[in-house]
């Protein structure tokens, strides 16, 4: 693995990790409130109980978490779950209206925190596209 992918991969793996760990366990109020906002997105995790989305959450992002983090992942593969992850969180972002602009694609002040996981797309896309390229050259 070249140093330019484990950045990739590090640098979120370790902030998504830390993400889902500080979600294990949250209040049923909490998990509601969230879970509002990712039906947006993702509409069938509307059908979920508080308590199974905020496991699927929690859960969902260590595993996505670990799975940059280790190098024995092939990239693709944790690309694709970042690609997973950080798809739903802008479908939430954009069909959710009060987080963008009149023009549905500039953030709000509420939509900014949620806006920036389109960088996370960014480092998923650039690490599929990195194992395409040593394919091809390969």
């Amino acid at each position: 693995m070249s140093l330019s992918t484990a950045i990739l991969r590090a640098v979120p793996g370790a902030f998504i990790l830390n993400s889902g760990i500080g979600k294990l366990g949250m209040p049923a109020e909490m998990a509601e409130g969230l879970q509002g906002m990712a039906a947006q997105g993702v509409p069938p995790l509307g059908k979920l109980t508080p308590e199974q989305f905020a496991k699927f959450l929690s859960y969902g992002e260590i595993a996505v978490g670990a799975s940059l983090l280790l190098p024995f992942v092939p990239t693709r593969v944790a690309g694709l779950g970042l690609a997973a992850f950080s798809g739903s969180m802008l479908s939430m972002y954009l069909r959710t209206p009060h987080m963008t602009e009149a023009d549905g694609v500039r953030p709000t002040q509420d939509g900014t925190p949620v806006a920036k996981d389109s960088w996370l797309l960014a480092i998923a896309t650039a690490l599929l596209l990195s194992q395409g390229e040593k394919s091809a050259k390969g």
